[in-house]
């Protein structure tokens, strides 16, 4: 058997003697030979292949603990297996950037917007327990300058899913500029977090929220869970948030495809929700400029896990107003077996110089 010594083995495979040194103690990639009175390391010539995919898993940044499992796998468990790494690589970047992109939008709010148009929200809320479920664990809320849904589960998912909203109901009663929104929204979502672990101290227990706070000119979105916001603009309905499930992983990973994800029999677990006990679960955040015409949805899975997106389109697009809206989908929704809690928000942004404010 051909041997190289440490350094020819590093040069081959692009790895340091350093790192072969710290793996050969992590039992990661093993010498073919130690002298036993030098102690050098001799490694195989069919080692390479090992230690250049070694190499090339580091470079992507798995943890080695992982790189220990993917080596082990057959090429095409291997295959499958690094696929899905990078999918939640991409989907924690993805997070990242949402992040910075509301930095970059929260600072230059501060300066002085060019246009005078004054905006308002006209709004309207509508929770219902659904055809099956003995009681309703959600909570809406709609007012001058706070939208909220959640979803409550466990056995305190009633007072949690209320908690979270009124923590956050406190901010419809005063003026919320858009370059202070990003610490009042900090505030509020430490005072959701303390709020539904006070209501819902077990650790089955939590809500999703899924809130927007309106400054007059933008809509700040607040997101953790499976409950959504929706965008009607122009005809056409874009999905603003991404849930927080396990199947929605599985689908930025590419182990499963939309369609197959809609019979899941884990397509409700949750990855990230209020709860006495999610100490890591940071809720997503994004600001959103507001347009005249603008008619936004925020709802429970009540809806769109039963009523296609579609027709979720079609219903907004026809009611002509929130309080129309709202009934229609909650009816929609119900009219599909209403098989657990439904709660909608529904708001349109309009000229402030046309009459009244619902």
């Amino acid at each position: 058997m051909e041997m190289l010594t440490i350094g020819a083995f590093a040069k081959a495979c692009r790895l340091s003697p350093k790192a072969l040194r710290l793996y050969d103690e992590l039992a990661l990639l093993r010498p073919a030979r130690v002298d036993p009175e030098t102690g050098y390391r001799y490694y195989a010539v069919g080692q390479l292949e090992q230690a250049r995919l070694v190499a090339w898993l580091r470079r992507i940044g798995m943890p080695l603990a992982r790189i220990r499992q993917v080596c082990a796998m057959t090429p095409e468990s291997a295959a499958r297996e690094i696929r899905a790494y990078w999918g939640r690589v991409e989907a924690e970047t993805a997070a990242r950037r949402d992040l910075a992109e509301f930095l970059v939008d929260h600072l230059a709010a501060q300066s002085p917007r060019k246009d005078s148009l004054m905006l308002e929200l006209r709004f309207s809320a509508l929770s219902d327990t659904g055809l099956v479920r003995p009681v309703n664990q959600d909570t809406a809320h709609a007012g001058a300058r706070v939208l909220a849904v959640a979803d409550g589960f466990g056995r305190g998912g009633a007072p949690a899913s209320a908690a979270a909203v009124e923590a956050l109901r406190f901010l419809d009663g005063e003026p919320l500029p858009a370059g202070s929104v990003l610490n009042l929204l900090e505030d509020a979502i430490q005072g959701a977090v303390q709020a539904v672990r006070d209501a819902a101290p077990a650790a089955e227990d939590g809500t999703t929220l899924t809130a927007m706070v309106w400054t007059g000119s933008r809509l700040a979105l607040v997101h953790i869970g499976d409950s959504r916001a929706y965008l009607l603009r122009d005809g056409g309905l874009f999905l603003i948030t991404h849930d927080h499930t396990v199947v929605q992983s599985m689908i930025d990973e590419g182990r499963l495809t939309p369609e197959e994800a809609a019979g899941h029999p884990q397509r409700a677990l949750l990855l990230r929700a209020l709860t006495a006990g999610a100490t890591a679960s940071v809720p997503d955040l994004r600001l959103h400029d507001a347009r005249p015409g603008d008619r936004y949805l925020l709802c429970s899975d009540g809806l769109s896990a039963v009523v296609p997106s579609d027709e979720i389109r079609r219903t907004l697009a026809s009611a002509p107003g929130p309080d129309e809206a709202v009934r229609a989908l909650v009816g929609a929704a119900n009219d599909s077996g209403g098989p657990d809690n439904v709660s909608c928000v529904v708001a349109d942004v309009v000229d402030g110089a046309e009459t009244g404010s619902r």
